[in-house]
């Protein structure tokens, strides 16, 4: 049992710089290696026709919008970000909704870290990735990732599924202690310690004993993505907080608009 906890640990704290989020397969790639690419039958486009502003259909939800500030892993306002609000297509916004009514009846409300995000924000992030200079908040983010293996481990890449309109971040908030739930690590972290199966089975929900996620803060995880799934919405293996509308109504085409209330 002992030896089953160890390698478990193993799998949580020392693999960060070794196992990507692609397809978690094991890589030795540089920043200079590649940039993820997209498939030749994306479109972009500029039209805001089909969003909602999150919080008109979602009135109870918290809005944190990392990117519109300066706490986030570059250190600055991204570009894109020109008022601090969340965006969503209409149905990934109802699908939401629903969650937080589910929640909201357990006693929970949804802080929301970030929405659709504009094609000017990847490229932002990209720009920033490239710059191996620029590693101001490095002890925040990614303190045991060299910033050379940004792209190759898949932290950073040249197209978002939040630029689709239907993939957002977000966390719980306890409407009992007035605090953000807490889930064993901060949105944004790069590191093993985000993926949903460090300190546990997320299929079964099962929790194993290890030294980096405690049984609570593991199903605060579960909560939050048990309630996501059940309202249509997939999770994603390398972080928590992290969630794409299952039948996203434009899963080809990446939107351009910024940020602002509409």
């Amino acid at each position: 049992m002992k030896t089953r906890t160890h390698l478990f640990l193993s799998l949580c704290l020392a693999g960060t710089l070794l196992v990507s989020c692609r397809g978690n397969e094991t890589v030795d790639k540089t920043v200079n290696d590649t940039i993820t690419e997209v498939a030749d039958d994306t479109k972009a486009s500029s039209e805001s026709d089909a969003f909602v502003n999150l919080t008109d259909v979602v009135p109870d939800a918290i809005l944190e919008i990392r990117y519109f500030g300066t706490y986030n892993f570059v250190g600055t306002r991204i570009d894109g970000y020109e008022q601090p609000t969340a965006l969503l297509t209409r149905q990934a916004a109802d699908s939401l909704r629903a969650v937080s009514d589910d929640l909201k009846a357990k006693g929970y409300r949804l802080k929301i870290y970030d929405a659709y995000r504009p094609q000017s924000a990847v490229d932002h992030f990209v720009r920033w990735g490239k710059d191996l200079g620029d590693t101001q908040m490095k002890p925040y983010f990614y303190p045991n990732v060299d910033k050379r293996y940004l792209f190759s481990l898949g932290y950073i890449a040249s197209h978002s599924g939040h630029s689709r309109g239907s993939t957002l971040d977000l966390t719980l908030f306890d409407m009992n202690t007035e605090k953000e739930v807490d889930m064993g690590g901060t949105f944004d972290w790069f590191g093993t310690e985000s993926h949903p199966d460090c300190g546990g089975d997320p299929v079964t929900g099962t929790w194993r004993q290890n030294d980096t996620i405690t049984a609570k803060q593991f199903a605060a995880r579960m909560l939050l993505r048990n309630a996501m799934m059940r309202h249509g919405f997939r999770p994603y293996d390398c972080e928590w907080w992290h969630f794409t509308l299952r039948n996203e109504p434009y899963p080809d085409t990446y939107f351009t608009f910024p940020v602002r209330e509409l």
